[in-house]
């Protein structure tokens, strides 16, 4: 007998309140304790598809390398919390070492907040009073650690002035920028604007440390060079008593150059405690993509990585059925734009299982998917290719932050595809 779907129902009635306004710590709620019990299987089609899917070891095996690689080079850890915003996930990077979490804007922050995290880098500018607004509520909890970047004059005349009407003391972070690439200051002109503004609010703002990107930049000696001004302008700051709060950091690094980042800024001293902090978050997941390529540059250059032998493992994957064949040579699949990021390369078809037939196999290298439409992808097959319509193949993907936007809940298997936990979204 088909077994009944509760998972959506049970999902649903976890709700933060009746207003959805609460901001109340509700991270005991988090485990989604039910659905190991339900006794779902993947391949014994108990799961409705198309499904993402997370490998509990995998994943597992991702959060212990991270934890190693960070803990060799001796800085901290605030994974991007953008890529799942799953505060479960949240929580297993937190418990395996974690320093805090990177979030991108003010209600992302929120999401984050209640349920139960308490340190924040914002890696983004809190621009616009309903934003500030949001902010500030959470800061009336002292338990509550907020750093924000801020690259400009006017920015930080907005935050003072917020700020100053509130009572409280926001923590900024001076991000750095180059010509060219996104948001941080480019010149002299506009670095010492922004300290002057900040300097005119001593009691409602605080230059915490220094923050960049080094993502805008695509070759190693480039961005070298820049994760060294970053080092220069914090010291800089700290020699001319700048940094006024009482924690300093200096922090970067993104998915793709975390080693470089680690590498340049590893045994810095600036004569006070000084947090240095990495903030990746595909690690997590991992791909077998634009990460994987980055992965591979890591392994063969860096000898923390080297030295730790096993690399990082893809762990998120889609499941979808063969919906029709309707002309040899192609076949169209349940899956499409809505389920799955398609902007670092198509899906690739990894696994290939009939039901009833005894395991997964390697999908043949000659499949590839050509096109995505809203729910439909179309697979290039051989004209003799073995394949049936209700066919599941799971299919890995490039980029896993466009991926997890599109799910609500994700499925945690085993290696034996056994459901044993789910996790929540909150885009």
């Amino acid at each position: 007998m088909y077994k009944e779907n509760n998972l959506q129902k049970m999902l649903t009635e976890r709700v933060l309140g009746p207003t959805g306004k609460g901001l109340g710590d509700v991270s005991s709620q988090l485990p989604i304790t039910d659905t190991a019990q339900l006794g779902w299987n993947l391949l014994q089609e108990d799961v409705s598809l198309p499904v993402a899917v997370l490998s509990h070891s995998r994943v597992q095996h991702n959060l212990e390398w991270m934890r190693s690689f960070i803990s060799t080079y001796g800085l901290k850890l605030a994974p991007h919390g953008k890529t799942t915003m799953s505060p479960a996930l949240f929580h297993q990077q937190l418990a395996h070492g974690a320093w805090g979490i990177t979030l991108a804007t003010a209600p992302q922050v929120q999401a984050a907040y209640r349920f139960g995290v308490r340190r924040v880098i914002m890696a983004n500018q809190l621009v616009g009073r309903a934003n500030m607004a949001i902010i500030s509520r959470l800061l009336q909890n002292p338990e509550f650690d907020f750093f924000v970047i801020v690259d400009s004059a006017a920015n930080v005349e907005q935050l003072g002035q917020f700020f100053s009407q509130t009572g409280q003391r926001l923590k900024l972070l001076l991000e750095l920028g180059v010509d060219g690439g996104r948001t941080g200051v480019r010149n002299e002109q506009d670095r010492a604007a922004v300290l002057d503004a900040i300097a005119a609010y001593p009691q409602s703002l605080a230059l915490a440390g220094v923050e960049v990107y080094e993502g805008v930049l695509k070759d190693e000696v480039s961005i070298r060079e820049f994760l060294r001004r970053a080092v220069r302008e914090l010291m800089t700051l700290e020699a001319n008593n700048l940094l006024t709060s009482d924690t300093v950091i200096l922090t970067g690094a993104g998915s793709a150059w975390f080693d470089l980042v680690a590498e340049e800024w590893t045994k810095l001293d600036i004569g006070r405690p000084l947090d240095i902090v990495l903030r990746p978050g595909c690690y997590l997941t991992h791909d077998v993509g634009i990460y994987k390529a980055s992965e591979a540059r890591i392994h063969a250059n860096n000898p923390v990585a080297r030295s730790m032998q096993a690399s990082l493992l893809p762990a998120l994957q889609l499941w979808a059925y063969v919906l029709s064949i309707p002309e040899p040579g192609l076949a169209i699949l349940g899956l499409g734009k809505r389920d799955a990021a398609f902007d670092a390369g198509l899906p690739i078809p990894a696994k290939h299982y009939r039901p009833g037939s005894e395991a997964p196999v390697a999908a043949p290298a000659d499949w590839q998917l050509t096109a995505m439409m809203d729910q439909h992808a179309f697979m290039k097959v051989s004209a003799d290719a073995d394949l049936q319509v209700g066919d599941m193949l799971a299919l890995d993907i490039s980029h896993p932050c466009l991926t997890f936007d599109k799910w609500r809940q994700l499925l945690v298997i085993d290696d034996n595809y056994t459901v044993i936990n789910a996790v929540e979204t909150f885009f």
